[in-house]
Protein backbone atom coordinates (compact mmCIF):
# COMPACT_ATOMS: atom_id res chain seq x y z
CA UNK A 1 0.00 0.00 0.00
CA UNK A 2 1.03 3.17 -1.09
CA UNK A 3 1.29 5.32 2.34
CA UNK A 4 0.30 8.82 1.11
CA UNK A 5 -2.30 8.00 -0.90
CA UNK A 6 -5.93 7.72 0.77
CA UNK A 7 -8.45 5.08 -0.78
CA UNK A 8 -11.65 5.57 -0.36
CA UNK A 9 -14.47 3.48 -1.96
CA UNK A 10 -17.76 5.91 -1.73
CA UNK A 11 -20.84 4.02 -1.80
CA UNK A 12 -24.05 5.96 -3.06
CA UNK A 13 -26.67 6.72 -1.01
CA UNK A 14 -27.37 7.97 2.85
CA UNK A 15 -27.74 6.57 5.90
CA UNK A 16 -29.60 7.00 9.30
CA UNK A 17 -27.77 7.55 12.56
CA UNK A 18 -27.09 4.03 14.37
CA UNK A 19 -28.90 2.03 11.89
CA UNK A 20 -25.95 1.59 9.27
CA UNK A 21 -22.80 2.95 9.92
CA UNK A 22 -21.26 5.98 8.81
CA UNK A 23 -18.46 4.13 7.14
CA UNK A 24 -18.09 0.45 6.68
CA UNK A 25 -15.07 -1.44 7.62
CA UNK A 26 -14.96 -5.21 7.30
CA UNK A 27 -12.82 -7.73 9.44
CA UNK A 28 -10.39 -9.15 7.33
CA UNK A 29 -7.15 -11.05 8.96
CA UNK A 30 -5.15 -11.10 5.49
CA UNK A 31 -6.23 -7.49 4.32
CA UNK A 32 -4.01 -4.09 5.23
CA UNK A 33 -6.14 -1.78 5.99
CA UNK A 34 -6.78 2.02 4.59
CA UNK A 35 -5.87 5.16 5.92
CA UNK A 36 -7.78 7.95 5.19
CA UNK A 37 -5.87 11.69 4.75
CA UNK A 38 -7.78 13.70 6.00
CA UNK A 39 -8.03 16.75 3.34
CA UNK A 40 -7.36 20.20 4.19
CA UNK A 41 -10.34 21.87 5.91
CA UNK A 42 -10.28 25.93 7.20
CA UNK A 43 -11.00 26.32 10.84
CA UNK A 44 -15.15 26.12 11.25
CA UNK A 45 -16.56 29.55 12.35
CA UNK A 46 -17.63 29.32 16.32
CA UNK A 47 -21.10 27.99 16.55
CA UNK A 48 -21.52 27.62 12.76
CA UNK A 49 -22.52 24.29 11.38
CA UNK A 50 -20.20 21.90 8.96
CA UNK A 51 -20.36 19.31 7.11
CA UNK A 52 -17.29 17.12 7.94
CA UNK A 53 -15.87 16.25 4.44
CA UNK A 54 -15.51 12.67 5.13
CA UNK A 55 -17.57 11.59 7.29
CA UNK A 56 -20.73 13.50 6.17
CA UNK A 57 -21.92 14.40 9.60
CA UNK A 58 -22.58 17.83 10.97
CA UNK A 59 -20.08 19.16 13.28
CA UNK A 60 -19.85 22.24 15.58
CA UNK A 61 -17.31 24.50 17.07
CA UNK A 62 -18.65 25.35 20.56
CA UNK A 63 -15.86 27.19 22.00
CA UNK A 64 -13.79 30.27 21.69
CA UNK A 65 -10.79 30.31 23.20
CA UNK A 66 -8.83 33.63 22.59
CA UNK A 67 -12.00 35.85 22.20
CA UNK A 68 -11.07 38.06 24.89
CA UNK A 69 -12.41 39.38 28.03
CA UNK A 70 -15.85 40.48 26.09
CA UNK A 71 -16.60 36.82 25.07
CA UNK A 72 -20.18 35.67 27.12
CA UNK A 73 -17.86 32.07 26.62
CA UNK A 74 -15.43 32.95 29.79
CA UNK A 75 -12.88 31.03 27.86
CA UNK A 76 -8.81 31.75 28.51
CA UNK A 77 -6.12 32.15 25.66
CA UNK A 78 -4.84 28.86 25.59
CA UNK A 79 -7.67 25.67 25.62
CA UNK A 80 -11.46 26.13 26.21
CA UNK A 81 -12.60 22.34 26.60
CA UNK A 82 -15.03 19.47 28.36
CA UNK A 83 -13.23 17.62 31.06
CA UNK A 84 -12.42 14.57 30.24
CA UNK A 85 -13.64 11.29 28.19
CA UNK A 86 -15.12 8.90 30.63
CA UNK A 87 -16.85 12.17 31.95
CA UNK A 88 -20.18 12.56 30.87
CA UNK A 89 -19.92 16.35 29.35
CA UNK A 90 -23.95 16.29 28.93
CA UNK A 91 -26.53 16.41 31.53
CA UNK A 92 -29.15 13.26 31.34
CA UNK A 93 -31.62 15.44 28.74
CA UNK A 94 -28.82 16.84 27.10
CA UNK A 95 -30.40 20.46 27.68
CA UNK A 96 -26.66 21.72 29.04
CA UNK A 97 -23.08 20.82 28.28
CA UNK A 98 -20.86 21.32 30.55
CA UNK A 99 -17.18 23.24 29.70
CA UNK A 100 -15.00 23.01 32.72
CA UNK A 101 -11.24 23.32 31.42
CA UNK A 102 -9.82 26.93 30.80
CA UNK A 103 -13.08 28.75 31.37
CA UNK A 104 -12.66 29.91 34.82
CA UNK A 105 -15.20 28.01 36.74
CA UNK A 106 -17.43 25.74 35.19
CA UNK A 107 -19.45 27.18 32.26
CA UNK A 108 -22.54 25.65 31.07
CA UNK A 109 -23.69 25.95 27.55
CA UNK A 110 -26.79 24.56 25.70
CA UNK A 111 -26.69 21.14 25.27
CA UNK A 112 -28.41 21.35 21.35
CA UNK A 113 -27.68 25.29 20.30
CA UNK A 114 -24.12 25.63 22.69
CA UNK A 115 -25.03 29.16 23.22
CA UNK A 116 -23.42 29.74 26.81
CA UNK A 117 -26.27 29.42 29.30
CA UNK A 118 -23.64 30.38 32.86
CA UNK A 119 -21.24 29.95 34.89
CA UNK A 120 -20.62 28.76 38.28
CA UNK A 121 -17.36 28.76 40.87
CA UNK A 122 -17.41 24.87 42.45
CA UNK A 123 -15.09 23.35 44.87
CA UNK A 124 -14.10 20.07 44.70
CA UNK A 125 -15.40 17.50 41.57
CA UNK A 126 -19.02 17.41 40.44
CA UNK A 127 -20.60 14.60 37.51
CA UNK A 128 -23.95 14.79 36.26
CA UNK A 129 -26.18 12.43 37.76
CA UNK A 130 -27.50 10.00 35.04
CA UNK A 131 -31.06 10.00 35.61
CA UNK A 132 -31.62 13.48 36.84
CA UNK A 133 -31.24 16.03 34.18
CA UNK A 134 -31.20 19.20 36.58
CA UNK A 135 -28.34 17.45 39.52
CA UNK A 136 -24.82 17.08 39.67
CA UNK A 137 -23.58 14.70 42.14
CA UNK A 138 -20.39 16.75 43.98
CA UNK A 139 -17.68 15.72 46.71
CA UNK A 140 -15.20 18.35 47.90
CA UNK A 141 -13.56 18.55 51.44
CA UNK A 142 -15.72 16.62 54.05
CA UNK A 143 -18.71 16.07 52.40
CA UNK A 144 -20.78 14.69 49.68
CA UNK A 145 -23.89 17.11 47.61
CA UNK A 146 -26.25 17.24 44.92
CA UNK A 147 -26.19 20.33 43.31
CA UNK A 148 -28.25 21.91 40.74
CA UNK A 149 -26.28 24.21 38.53
CA UNK A 150 -28.87 25.91 36.90
CA UNK A 151 -29.85 27.79 40.51
CA UNK A 152 -27.16 27.06 42.35
CA UNK A 153 -28.91 24.99 45.11
CA UNK A 154 -27.03 22.35 47.48
CA UNK A 155 -28.66 19.67 49.24
CA UNK A 156 -26.02 18.22 51.62
CA UNK A 157 -26.35 14.44 51.92
CA UNK A 158 -23.07 13.52 53.80
CA UNK A 159 -20.10 14.93 55.84
CA UNK A 160 -17.78 13.24 57.71
CA UNK A 161 -14.56 14.20 59.83
CA UNK A 162 -13.07 11.07 59.84
CA UNK A 163 -10.76 12.30 56.76
CA UNK A 164 -9.20 15.44 56.44
CA UNK A 165 -10.12 15.21 52.16
CA UNK A 166 -12.96 13.69 50.22
CA UNK A 167 -12.46 12.76 46.21
CA UNK A 168 -14.80 11.78 43.75
CA UNK A 169 -12.09 9.34 41.66
CA UNK A 170 -10.09 10.88 42.04
CA UNK A 171 -10.90 13.04 38.81
CA UNK A 172 -12.12 9.60 36.86
CA UNK A 173 -14.92 8.69 39.41
CA UNK A 174 -18.48 8.13 37.62
CA UNK A 175 -22.15 6.98 39.57
CA UNK A 176 -23.87 3.87 38.80
CA UNK A 177 -26.19 4.18 35.44
CA UNK A 178 -28.79 4.29 37.87
CA UNK A 179 -27.13 7.28 39.76
CA UNK A 180 -27.81 5.37 42.90
CA UNK A 181 -23.60 4.73 44.28
CA UNK A 182 -20.61 6.28 44.16
CA UNK A 183 -16.99 5.56 45.64
CA UNK A 184 -15.57 8.13 47.17
CA UNK A 185 -11.25 7.85 47.92
CA UNK A 186 -10.88 9.62 51.73
CA UNK A 187 -7.53 10.66 52.55
CA UNK A 188 -6.60 10.13 56.08
CA UNK A 189 -4.68 12.02 58.94
CA UNK A 190 -1.87 9.80 58.95
CA UNK A 191 -1.11 10.23 55.05
CA UNK A 192 -2.87 6.78 53.83
CA UNK A 193 -5.74 6.68 51.71
CA UNK A 194 -9.26 4.66 51.90
CA UNK A 195 -12.26 4.35 49.29
CA UNK A 196 -15.99 3.47 50.30
CA UNK A 197 -18.88 2.78 48.78
CA UNK A 198 -21.97 5.33 49.31
CA UNK A 199 -25.36 4.87 48.65
CA UNK A 200 -26.89 7.83 47.89
CA UNK A 201 -30.41 6.67 48.56
CA UNK A 202 -29.83 5.37 52.10
CA UNK A 203 -27.65 8.45 52.64
CA UNK A 204 -24.93 5.66 53.80
CA UNK A 205 -21.28 4.91 53.33
CA UNK A 206 -20.48 1.48 53.03
CA UNK A 207 -16.99 0.07 55.73
CA UNK A 208 -13.77 1.44 54.33
CA UNK A 209 -11.57 -0.02 52.04
CA UNK A 210 -7.84 0.03 53.13
CA UNK A 211 -6.03 0.93 49.85
CA UNK A 212 -2.54 1.11 51.41
CA UNK A 213 -3.15 -3.00 51.55
CA UNK A 214 -2.61 -3.03 48.42
CA UNK A 215 0.31 -2.82 45.93
CA UNK A 216 1.71 0.42 45.17
CA UNK A 217 -0.02 4.44 45.35
CA UNK A 218 -3.47 4.59 44.65
CA UNK A 219 -4.07 6.40 41.30
CA UNK A 220 -8.22 6.32 42.10
CA UNK A 221 -11.24 3.89 42.68
CA UNK A 222 -14.66 3.95 40.61
CA UNK A 223 -17.95 2.08 41.35
CA UNK A 224 -18.71 -0.33 38.37
CA UNK A 225 -21.84 0.43 35.68
CA UNK A 226 -24.11 -1.99 38.23
CA UNK A 227 -22.51 -1.49 41.54
CA UNK A 228 -21.00 -5.03 41.84
CA UNK A 229 -17.70 -3.75 41.86
CA UNK A 230 -15.34 -0.82 43.46
CA UNK A 231 -12.22 -1.10 40.49
CA UNK A 232 -9.43 0.71 41.59
CA UNK A 233 -6.25 1.10 39.76
CA UNK A 234 -2.76 0.95 41.23
CA UNK A 235 0.51 3.23 40.40
CA UNK A 236 3.65 0.93 41.11
CA UNK A 237 7.56 1.64 40.47
CA UNK A 238 8.25 2.02 36.83
CA UNK A 239 5.44 3.64 36.35
CA UNK A 240 3.93 0.45 36.45
CA UNK A 241 -0.29 0.64 36.11
CA UNK A 242 -1.92 -2.30 38.16
CA UNK A 243 -6.13 -2.56 38.42
CA UNK A 244 -7.91 -4.73 41.42
CA UNK A 245 -11.43 -5.63 41.07
CA UNK A 246 -13.39 -5.12 44.94
CA UNK A 247 -16.63 -6.22 45.89
CA UNK A 248 -18.08 -2.89 47.73
CA UNK A 249 -16.67 -3.97 50.98
CA UNK A 250 -13.27 -4.51 50.12
CA UNK A 251 -12.86 -8.26 49.26
CA UNK A 252 -10.30 -8.82 46.23
CA UNK A 253 -12.48 -10.31 43.03
CA UNK A 254 -9.79 -9.95 40.06
CA UNK A 255 -6.15 -8.72 40.09
CA UNK A 256 -4.62 -7.63 36.79
CA UNK A 257 -1.20 -7.55 37.64
CA UNK A 258 -0.06 -7.17 33.25
CA UNK A 259 0.39 -2.82 33.27
CA UNK A 260 -2.27 -0.88 31.58
CA UNK A 261 -4.48 -3.65 30.64
CA UNK A 262 -6.46 -1.78 30.00
CA UNK A 263 -6.12 1.34 30.95
CA UNK A 264 -7.44 4.99 29.87
CA UNK A 265 -10.96 3.62 29.58
CA UNK A 266 -14.26 3.51 30.59
CA UNK A 267 -16.99 0.71 31.63
CA UNK A 268 -20.05 -0.26 31.02
CA UNK A 269 -22.36 -3.27 30.51
CA UNK A 270 -22.12 -5.47 27.59
CA UNK A 271 -24.47 -7.41 25.50
CA UNK A 272 -24.03 -10.28 27.78
CA UNK A 273 -24.84 -8.67 30.80
CA UNK A 274 -21.60 -8.27 31.92
CA UNK A 275 -19.75 -5.43 33.49
CA UNK A 276 -16.72 -4.65 31.41
CA UNK A 277 -14.12 -2.21 31.18
CA UNK A 278 -12.89 -0.88 27.56
CA UNK A 279 -9.52 0.82 27.24
CA UNK A 280 -6.56 0.88 25.71
CA UNK A 281 -3.52 -2.22 26.42
CA UNK A 282 -0.11 -1.48 27.22
CA UNK A 283 1.01 -5.47 27.78
CA UNK A 284 1.55 -8.57 25.95
CA UNK A 285 -0.02 -10.22 24.53
CA UNK A 286 -2.16 -7.22 22.75
CA UNK A 287 0.03 -3.84 23.58
CA UNK A 288 -1.76 -0.89 21.86
CA UNK A 289 -4.56 -2.60 20.86
CA UNK A 290 -8.16 -1.62 22.27
CA UNK A 291 -9.74 -4.84 24.50
CA UNK A 292 -12.82 -5.56 26.35
CA UNK A 293 -12.13 -7.06 29.86
CA UNK A 294 -14.62 -8.35 32.10
CA UNK A 295 -15.12 -7.12 35.42
CA UNK A 296 -15.99 -10.61 36.95
CA UNK A 297 -13.28 -12.95 35.91
CA UNK A 298 -10.71 -11.11 33.38
CA UNK A 299 -11.34 -12.12 30.41
CA UNK A 300 -10.20 -10.56 27.58
CA UNK A 301 -11.55 -9.64 24.04
CA UNK A 302 -9.53 -8.04 21.03
CA UNK A 303 -11.40 -5.20 19.40
CA UNK A 304 -9.08 -3.89 17.21
CA UNK A 305 -5.31 -4.38 16.09
CA UNK A 306 -2.75 -2.12 17.51
CA UNK A 307 -3.00 1.60 16.94
CA UNK A 308 -3.15 4.71 17.99
CA UNK A 309 -5.77 4.56 20.00
CA UNK A 310 -4.92 7.21 23.32
CA UNK A 311 -8.61 7.36 25.30
CA UNK A 312 -11.79 5.27 25.05
CA UNK A 313 -15.29 6.47 26.05
CA UNK A 314 -18.81 4.60 27.01
CA UNK A 315 -20.45 7.80 28.65
CA UNK A 316 -22.89 6.40 25.78
CA UNK A 317 -25.12 4.72 28.64
CA UNK A 318 -28.07 4.01 26.69
CA UNK A 319 -25.90 2.45 23.62
CA UNK A 320 -23.55 0.93 25.59
CA UNK A 321 -22.50 -1.01 22.48
CA UNK A 322 -20.67 1.63 21.42
CA UNK A 323 -16.72 2.50 22.52
CA UNK A 324 -16.02 6.23 21.07
CA UNK A 325 -11.95 5.89 20.94
CA UNK A 326 -9.86 9.24 20.18
CA UNK A 327 -7.20 7.82 18.19
CA UNK A 328 -3.95 10.29 17.69
CA UNK A 329 -0.78 9.41 15.53
CA UNK A 330 -0.10 10.63 11.85
CA UNK A 331 -1.78 9.32 9.11
CA UNK A 332 1.11 9.12 6.75
CA UNK A 333 2.87 6.88 9.45
CA UNK A 334 -0.20 4.47 9.96
CA UNK A 335 -0.39 4.24 6.36
CA UNK A 336 3.16 2.66 6.74
CA UNK A 337 2.00 -0.17 8.75
CA UNK A 338 -0.77 -2.13 7.09
CA UNK A 339 -0.69 -4.56 9.83
CA UNK A 340 -2.23 -1.93 12.32
CA UNK A 341 -5.77 0.23 12.78
CA UNK A 342 -6.09 2.52 10.20
CA UNK A 343 -6.89 5.55 12.42
CA UNK A 344 -4.77 8.34 12.78
CA UNK A 345 -6.49 12.17 14.20
CA UNK A 346 -10.32 10.45 14.57
CA UNK A 347 -12.80 9.36 16.27
CA UNK A 348 -14.04 5.72 15.66
CA UNK A 349 -16.65 4.01 17.98
CA UNK A 350 -16.26 0.30 17.44
CA UNK A 351 -18.47 -2.15 18.58
CA UNK A 352 -17.87 -4.19 21.62
CA UNK A 353 -20.33 -6.86 21.02
CA UNK A 354 -19.61 -7.73 17.31
CA UNK A 355 -22.56 -7.82 14.75
CA UNK A 356 -21.56 -4.07 13.92
CA UNK A 357 -18.87 -2.49 11.98
CA UNK A 358 -16.77 0.23 13.05
CA UNK A 359 -18.01 4.21 12.25
CA UNK A 360 -16.04 7.07 11.99
CA UNK A 361 -17.26 10.05 13.62
CA UNK A 362 -14.62 12.72 12.76
CA UNK A 363 -11.47 13.87 11.19
CA UNK A 364 -10.29 15.89 14.44
CA UNK A 365 -6.76 17.36 12.87
CA UNK A 366 -5.39 17.45 15.96
CA UNK A 367 -1.82 17.52 16.01
CA UNK A 368 -0.38 15.71 19.43
CA UNK A 369 1.49 17.99 21.82
CA UNK A 370 0.21 18.01 25.01
CA UNK A 371 -2.41 16.74 27.64
CA UNK A 372 -4.56 19.73 27.16
CA UNK A 373 -4.48 19.20 23.30
CA UNK A 374 -5.27 15.07 23.58
CA UNK A 375 -8.80 14.90 21.89
CA UNK A 376 -10.83 13.37 24.79
CA UNK A 377 -13.91 12.20 22.60
CA UNK A 378 -16.72 11.76 25.09
CA UNK A 379 -20.44 10.99 23.14
CA UNK A 380 -23.91 12.13 25.14
CA UNK A 381 -26.11 10.07 27.01
CA UNK A 382 -28.24 8.55 23.70
CA UNK A 383 -24.96 8.49 21.44
CA UNK A 384 -26.64 11.32 19.08
CA UNK A 385 -23.94 14.01 19.88
CA UNK A 386 -19.51 13.55 20.75
CA UNK A 387 -17.91 16.37 22.11
CA UNK A 388 -14.29 16.55 21.35
CA UNK A 389 -11.25 18.90 21.27
CA UNK A 390 -8.73 19.68 18.65
CA UNK A 391 -5.58 21.97 18.12
CA UNK A 392 -6.80 22.29 14.31
CA UNK A 393 -3.26 21.44 13.58
CA UNK A 394 -1.15 23.58 15.08
CA UNK A 395 0.51 22.07 17.96
CA UNK A 396 0.85 24.82 20.75
CA UNK A 397 -2.51 26.65 19.32
CA UNK A 398 -5.73 27.31 21.05
CA UNK A 399 -7.33 24.01 21.42
CA UNK A 400 -11.15 24.09 20.57
CA UNK A 401 -14.05 21.75 21.64
CA UNK A 402 -16.43 20.66 18.40
CA UNK A 403 -19.36 18.70 18.37
CA UNK A 404 -19.96 16.05 16.01
CA UNK A 405 -23.79 15.82 15.31
CA UNK A 406 -24.65 12.14 14.38
CA UNK A 407 -28.36 12.88 13.38
CA UNK A 408 -27.44 14.25 10.67
CA UNK A 409 -27.22 11.32 7.46
CA UNK A 410 -23.96 11.05 6.22
CA UNK A 411 -21.94 9.16 2.96
CA UNK A 412 -20.87 5.38 3.35
CA UNK A 413 -17.22 5.00 3.06
CA UNK A 414 -15.40 1.65 2.46
CA UNK A 415 -12.19 0.81 5.01
CA UNK A 416 -10.79 -2.58 5.73
CA UNK A 417 -10.15 -2.82 9.66
CA UNK A 418 -7.58 -5.70 10.52
CA UNK A 419 -9.06 -7.08 13.76
CA UNK A 420 -8.13 -9.12 16.62
CA UNK A 421 -11.87 -9.96 18.04
CA UNK A 422 -10.19 -13.55 20.04
CA UNK A 423 -10.68 -14.09 23.85
CA UNK A 424 -8.02 -14.81 26.65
Amino acid sequence: MKPAVAKVALIIGLIPLFSSPAWVASIEPDAGGLIIQAPFMSLPAYLTPTADPVSGYTMVRVTNPGAGSNSKENCGNAYCTHRYSSSQAWNADQTLLLISNGCGGMCFIDGQTYVPLFRRQRRGECEWHPRRPDVMICVAAQSISLWSPRNDRSELIFSTTAYRELRFGPSKGNPTLDGSRIVVRGATYDGKFDAFVFDIGARRALPAIHLAELPGENGFCSISPLGTYVVCIQKLPGDIENTFILSPEGHIVQSWTEHHRPGHGDMTVDDAGDEVYVGISKSAPDPYQVIKRRLKDGVVTSLSAYGEGQHVSLRASTRPQWAFVSYAGYAAEVAKHPEWAPFAQEVVALPIDGGELPRLIAQTRNVPHDYWSETHASPSPDGSQVIWSSNWGTPGGPVFDFVSRLATPGPVQNRTVRGNPDKR
